[in-house]
């Protein structure tokens, strides 16, 4: 195994590879009902949910999916939502016993594909990938069910078949910054660093790609050992700080790739 693929893989280890009131009175106001005070909140509590996500707050998001689906126990977006907020938290074992509970029912590709995302963070890899390629054959052209299967392949150090999930998701969707993200992980960990920086610097350029992106391209720069780019992709993102620190990790991987 090249240096560089050793280094790469210890770095994804060690990373750990890795959201009012009602009244019914006319001449006087009455005492709101508990129903009406519910009503009048949950337009509040599913904002804060969604907005507790999209700041990785994801134990304040579990906590308010929980509450909205308490209210709507049948609906199927809100206990996905739960599920997803579940396994980004930690406790993927919570979203498995959630979602097994709504595939008894409906196995649709939705329920499937974050069943199989579930295994895949409990590291039950052999029914993650058999989870989400059922999800597939029910949703051939939906792009992140086909990039997960890709996703599962990497975890089971499968580089050929997750490279080709990637293309396929690609196909139907072109230039997604998140299929070139794992594209790009995927080629970097089988020893192709010079693919993987291909394929990170096309998702750095999509507009709506994320900070993670910008980092792991940043990471790839830094073990190719151009450690400027890579400190000036960090900044992007990062505290002074935490670029500061940053440099120093990329300037000691560089110099460790080299020999020195």
């Amino acid at each position: 195994m090249s240096k560089i693929l050793y280094s790469f893989r210890a770095v994804l280890s060690a990373s750990a590879l890795a959201i009012i009131l009602s009244g019914c009175g006319t001449t006087q106001t009455s005492t709101p009902t508990i129903s009406g005070l519910s009503e009048a909140v949950e337009p509040s509590l599913r904002q804060a949910a969604r907005e507790a996500e999209a700041s990785y707050d994801y134990r304040s998001a579990v906590q308010h999916y929980r509450a909205l689906l308490d209210r709507h126990p049948d609906d199927q977006r809100l206990a996905l939502s739960l599920a997803r907020n579940l396994r980004f938290s930690g406790a993927s074992q919570g979203a498995i016993d959630l979602l097994n509970s709504l595939a008894g029912s409906e196995r649709s590709a939705l329920v499937l594909a974050e069943l199989g995302k579930a295994y895949l963070a409990a590291d039950r890899l052999g029914l993650a990938l058999r989870t989400l390629q059922e999800a597939q054959a029910k949703a051939p052209k939906n792009w992140e069910i086909v990039s997960a299967v890709g996703v599962a392949y990497d975890y089971q150090e499968q580089w050929d078949k997750a490279q080709a999930a990637y293309l396929t998701a690609l196909a139907i969707n072109p230039d997604n910054p998140v299929v070139l993200n794992n594209l790009g992980l995927s080629r970097a960990q089988s020893g192709d660093l010079d693919g993987a920086l291909d394929a990170l610097r096309q998702a750095n350029e999509q507009p709506a790609a994320k900070a993670q992106v910008r980092q792991n391209y940043a990471l790839l720069l830094a073990l190719k050992g151009d450690v400027t780019a890579a400190e000036r992709m960090a900044r992007k993102d990062l505290t002074a700080e935490q670029a500061k620190g940053n440099g120093q990790f990329y300037r000691q991987l560089a110099m460790g790739l080299r020999g020195y």
